[in-house]
């Protein structure tokens, strides 16, 4: 039906007189199929990628625990004690943390799984977890460097010294270990270890972002030999 002179034109008809208008909605309507970029935030290197990260945090988080625990309890405590009572004491400490636990899951775990999430980072697209899996990296290395150049040879000594009698002897015997010094280094393993856990964590919070931002699908109507087609409500 042809509109009278003067009577405004109804959308109908516009559309109907646009040939571009009329085929890129018939196009939209029955030829438009949806392409989905692949979620690739579930992927297998992505898990794999995720639990690394998750057992360095634990890992590095269980080590700087329990050196926050002897530079804040521990060694105040066994300061004010006879020498006596320190010797045996700390031996006794030195033997039950000699122990898989710590060694193999938390010290050993912490360097493993933490140099892991570097490598399975080290792709373009991690970069920012990276940068901070590598700083907590350096956190554990200085961890195990102080622990092995100065703890070890100080528990050592204490740990190989003769069974002492006298008072005297057991005063030499602990001054063997140095506390002022072991506690000094204990407290800078301990800053080491939790900022470490600290920069871990963080990763974490960045990886989950990435893996969020990887997993969102963008979808764009193409035609049905896979070129993108015309969108009506894009001119």
């Amino acid at each position: 039906m042809n509109s009278l002179p003067g009577h405004r034109t109804g959308w109908a008809d516009r559309i109907r007189h646009h040939p571009p208008i009329t085929e890129g909605l018939a196009a939209f309507c029955f030829s438009e199929r949806m392409v989905t970029t692949p979620n690739t935030g579930g992927s297998a290197a992505g898990v794999l990628r995720t639990v690394a990260l998750i057992l360095a945090t634990m890992t590095t988080g269980l080590i700087a625990g329990v050196f926050v625990n002897w530079s804040n309890t521990v060694m105040p405590g066994l300061s004010t004690v006879d020498d006596r009572t320190f010797v045996v004491a700390f031996r006794a400490l030195d033997a039950a943390i000699t122990n898989p636990l710590f060694l193999g899951v938390g010290l050993l775990g912490s360097l493993l799984f933490t140099g892991l999430s570097v490598v399975l980072h080290l792709r373009a697209g991690q970069r920012p977890v990276l940068m901070w899996a590598g700083t907590a990296l350096v956190c554990v290395l200085a961890v195990l460097t102080i622990t092995f150049a100065v703890h070890e040879p100080l528990n050592e000594k204490i740990r190989t010294a003769t069974e002492p009698g006298s008072n005297a002897e057991l005063a030499a015997v602990r001054a063997q270990l140095d506390e002022t010094m072991w506690t000094a280094w204990n407290t800078v393993r301990a800053v080491a270890a939790t900022i470490g856990f600290g920069c871990l964590t963080w990763a974490l919070v960045i990886h989950r972002g990435i893996g969020q931002a990887a997993g969102r699908p963008t979808e764009r109507p193409v035609t049905g030999s896979g070129d993108p087609r015309w969108d009506p409500r894009h001119g």
